[in-house]
């Protein structure tokens, strides 16, 4: 297992560094369900030139939960938390992936002077539709049988919706898969987040447009990208980004599922990159 714990309110959060610490900061996040080794291919392609920050969010992967329901704003102000925890101060490169994604969105609406650039990874945010597999999870008594009764099958055939190329679909991420599912308080987490963001309907739209409204008054370099094959958010939810972050650029890696960071690791590395990254880095240039 990758990483170290450090103390955030008392509560152990894994947290996986790489690069000089003196580096510009780029903090990855995961989705739901999810922990930090959703980032792990971009740590070595990104840390030459910046301090590399992955966690498991609180009460995610193997870190603790933090005191008080789990909510976008709990889960933002945890992010906030272990990076003071760090020492970090400047204001992140911040990328997430899925309900990352709208954790980042809320915590440049929590707190934008922490926030240099966005990175959206196929996230929470921009539509209603999500994979049924989710909007089960919300129907009352289901969701915490279904959750405890992961099993090898259940835990690759999770894997297997997440990849478009099924030789992502390894033994050793099944395995993980299952370790992860096995931690203290992981079901009640996740059941918490997935009730916060929607219903068996699909995702709320009072949460996701009160966010759009608030990060819009806060404009950032923005990258949205998406995998075209993605089966958990439909991979339109892209055109609905365009139309509420018309300042971002975008786009869409072929063949890709959900989670094109790993899937698709040098060509995110280098778009990244050429893009918010980089646009930043001419505007600290030119003074």
């Amino acid at each position: 297992m990758n990483g170290a714990f450090v103390d955030v309110r008392g509560a152990r959060v894994r947290v996986h560094e790489s690069g000089d610490p003196a580096l510009p900061p780029v903090v990855l996040l995961h989705g739901i369900g999810r922990s930090l080794e959703d980032w792990e291919p971009q740590h070595e392609r990104l840390a030459d030139d910046h301090r590399v920050i992955s966690l498991d969010m609180p009460g995610f992967g193997f870190s603790q939960r933090l005191p008080g329901p789990v909510t976008l704003r709990s889960l933002a102000d945890g992010v906030l938390a272990t990076l003071d925890a760090l020492g970090e101060h400047r204001p992140v490169h911040l990328m997430g992936n899925s309900l990352g994604g709208a954790v980042s969105l809320q915590e440049l609406a929590l707190a934008p002077e922490r926030v240099a650039t966005l990175t959206l990874v196929n996230s929470a945010g921009f539509g209603k539709e999500v994979a049924i597999a989710l909007r089960i999870l919300a129907v009352p008594g289901v969701g915490r049988r279904l959750l405890d009764g992961v099993d090898r099958t259940a835990a690759r055939r999770t894997e297997r919706a997440l990849f478009f190329d099924p030789s992502f679909v390894t033994d050793e991420r099944v395995e993980h898969a299952m370790e992860v599912a096995r931690q203290p308080g992981q079901a009640e987490v996740f059941l918490e987040a997935a009730r916060e963001l929607g219903t068996f309907r699909g995702i709320r739209a009072a949460w996701r447009s009160a966010l759009l409204e608030e990060v819009a008054r806060h404009p950032r370099p923005t990258l949205v990208v998406w995998g075209d094959r993605d089966l958990v958010l439909p991979p339109h939810h892209l055109r609905a980004a365009r139309a509420l972050l018309p300042h971002a650029r975008t786009h869409v890696f072929a063949d890709t599922g959900h989670v094109p960071q790993v899937e698709r690791a040098d060509e995110f590395a280098r778009l990244v990159r050429r893009t918010v990254l980089a646009e930043v880095r001419e505007r600290v240039e030119a003074g």
